[in-house]
């Protein structure tokens, strides 16, 4: 415990850490990593492995894989300091960068090894040829999935380069423009859009 804080300091950080630890599950990340990352990022000053591995009671194993994993997902950076043989690490403080790296991560871990698994189903059924209604229907199915995914791919790869705070203006418009559109076809109110026969 560092001395000249408060005991409420300590608590709110040890709440913090405990907080980014529970949310790790929605991460896509393990527990012990997202409570590292929750440390580094409360940190104003870097911290050396052992300093990590008291604070959080873990096992130098524990702590230098999570480090390994958090410096290859960009989430933290590694220190040196002139005259001392440690590496320290801190974690990068803005949280925009942090968002859109968590999710460009997760596409790349997730998502697009997904696709590219349906792609594959879809080649079975296309090297089969002359397929049954069932078949062609599931076919159409799986189809529809990996279009979504591509689209949602495309979305994120083109919207992420502008999810920082300084396009905090455009963002906030963009949201205004979609929220007037669910407005404008009544689907915020649980109406129906017009259909092309209402034209």
């Amino acid at each position: 415990m560092n001395s000249t804080r408060s005991e409420t300091h300590e608590e709110a950080l040890e709440q913090f850490v405990l907080l980014w630890g529970e949310m790790a599950s929605a991460w896509g990340i393990n527990k012990t990593m997202a409570q590292i990352h929750a440390l580094l990022y409360a940190e104003a000053d870097p911290l050396d492995t052992d300093t990590i591995m008291d604070q959080l009671d873990i096992s130098r194993g524990n702590a230098n894989m999570n480090l390994r994993n958090l410096l290859q997902w960009q989430l933290i950076h590694k220190v040196h300091f002139k005259g001392k043989r440690k590496d320290y690490f801190t974690a990068e403080k803005d949280v925009w960068t942090i968002v859109s790296t968590i999710i460009r991560e997760r596409q790349q871990r997730e998502v697009a090894p997904i696709r590219e698994n349906l792609n594959g189903t879809l080649d079975l059924l296309e090297e089969k040829g002359d397929l049954s209604d069932e078949e062609q229907a599931f076919q159409e199915r799986i189809e529809n999935f990996t279009e979504f995914l591509e689209m949602f791919e495309r979305f994120t790869e083109a919207l992420l380069p502008y999810i920082n705070k300084k396009n905090l203006k455009f963002l906030k418009h963009l949201v205004k423009l979609a929220e007037m559109k669910h407005s404008i076809t009544g689907t915020k109110a649980g109406i129906n859009p017009p259909s092309d026969s209402d034209e």
